[in-house]
Parts: C-alpha cells; sequence; structure tokens
C-alpha cells in the first residue's frame, strides 16, 4: 500500500511541474516569451506536433496583443501557434499574422 502511495505522490508531482506555466520556453534556441496569464480571458494549453506546450487561443482583457502571439484570429481572439498549419483553425481562421 505504502508503494501505491509514495506512486501517487511522484506522479502528481510530476505533472503539477510538467502543467505549470512558465515565463517562457526554448524552442530550437530560441527563446518564446510567453503570455501574461491574467490579461487573458482563458488557460488551456496543449502539446503541439513538437512536444511543446502551447497557449491556446485566447482573448487579450486589455484590448493589447499578449506577448508571445503569432496571428489574431478571425474571432478576436490570439493564437500562440508556432506553425501555420492549424493556426486559428477552430477560431475562423487567421485574420492578421502578428
Amino acid at each position: 500500500m505504502r508503494t501505491l502511495r509514495t506512486f501517487g505522490v511522484a506522479a502528481m508531482i510530476a505533472a503539477s511541474v510538467m502543467w505549470t506555466p512558465i515565463a517562457g520556453a526554448y524552442q530550437s534556441g530560441q527563446y518564446l516569451p510567453q503570455p501574461d496569464e491574467s490579461d487573458l480571458d482563458s488557460h488551456g494549453h496543449y502539446v503541439n506536433r513538437d512536444g511543446n506546450v502551447v497557449h491556446s487561443p485566447a482573448r487579450s482583457r486589455s484590448g493589447q496583443v499578449p506577448d508571445g502571439a503569432t496571428a489574431q484570429c478571425r474571432d478576436g481572439s490570439y493564437s500562440f501557434s508556432r506553425h501555420h498549419s492549424g493556426t486559428c483553425s477552430r477560431h475562423g481562421g487567421v485574420a492578421r499574422w502578428q
């Protein structure tokens, strides 16, 4: 029973570290700024095809372009996608690239 409890605690710690938002990330040798979560209306993330955690499209509360945004979708949300393919696909497509 103790082994199961230890495994469960270790799994919870690993999951919290893996999904904790970070101030920035590195990809292909470059720094990728992360958005200020307090300025966004949603806080979802997904794992892209490269295995990197990326913020899901969200609207800016301040009206400013969030750090790390790569495109604005036609529904007004901002995408943080690292690839053009599929960007804003559930948000009406890309209105403009940042």
